[in-house]
């Protein structure tokens, strides 16, 4: 190569595709929010994923060897309430993917499907994971939660810097959701879905589970939207309450429907 030559090719300006400073510029943000969402396309594509059950909880719920250690630590931490429903959470999308696997089909028809972080989340994906099935996570980019969630399939396993994009992978392959005890995060997803299908927005059937009665009786009276005429009383038809796994592997898997 001669000197000139050598010149050029040292001139030779980056492409704009490949400069890191401005795609994470304000300029670049329509870049990245594509991004997000043709990246997750083209992979669960590639998986054969068309269909999930989601779900949705605290990341605060300890599993039970971790509890034993809070307990130890502090006998009347209110996270301990959680453990029951980590367990409960284990079990059931265990028993969904085992269903899932069993149907007559080319690929896993449906597939649990979480915010991959700690607590619920994990718990949801460890019993999918134990049972041999895929699963997805679609994580989110968060100060506060660098916990390692080790049992999402490596192929089905995102990070979101938007939450707009990660609610609309939520919402786009839903074909059911299980709702466990949780914060704000868990109340903002829930009550998006339900805006959704309220509306009309969301048109196919999507079966709705609230698990743990006495988490959500104490903490929304539903039945006060009715009697203030702010939901019609037919809304309440949208979810199903329930305390026992069997309960809700039944009503979720008798109400379940494969988009063809």
């Amino acid at each position: 190569m001669s000197e000139t030559t050598e010149k050029k090719e040292l001139n030779k300006p980056e492409k704009a595709y490949k400069n890191l400073d401005f795609l994470n510029s304000r300029d670049a943000r329509a870049l990245r929010i594509l991004a997000e969402y043709l990246h997750p396309k083209a992979q669960f594509l590639s998986q054969g994923l068309q269909n999930t059950i989601v779900v949705f909880g605290s990341a605060r719920a300890p599993a039970p060897e971790e509890a034993e250690q809070i307990k130890a630590a502090n006998p009347n931490d209110p996270r301990l309430k959680l453990t029951s429903y980590y367990e409960q959470t284990v079990e059931l999308t265990n028993r969904l993917t085992q269903w899932s696997l069993d149907l007559d089909a080319e690929e896993q028809p449906f597939v649990v499907c979480t915010g991959a972080g700690p607590g619920v989340m994990m718990a949801a994906n460890r019993g999918a994971h134990e049972a041999g099935g895929k699963n997805a996570g679609l994580a989110i980019s968060l100060p506060n939660e660098n916990v390692a969630n080790p049992y999402v399939t490596p192929e089905l396993h995102f990070e979101f810097h938007y939450f707009f994009t990660r609610k609309f992978w939520f919402a786009y392959f839903a074909k059911a959701l299980i709702i466990m005890p949780g914060g704000f995060g868990t109340l903002d997803e829930l009550f998006e879905i339900l805006t959704l299908i309220q509306t009309k927005k969301i048109k196919r059937t999507l079966p709705i589970v609230l698990f743990g009665k006495e988490y959500w009786n104490k903490l929304i009276n539903f039945e006060t939207l009715v009697e203030f005429g702010t939901i019609s009383p037919e809304d309440l038809n949208l979810f199903h309450f329930s305390d026992q796994v069997e309960d809700a592997f039944q009503f979720i898997t008798s109400n379940l429907k494969v988009d063809t």
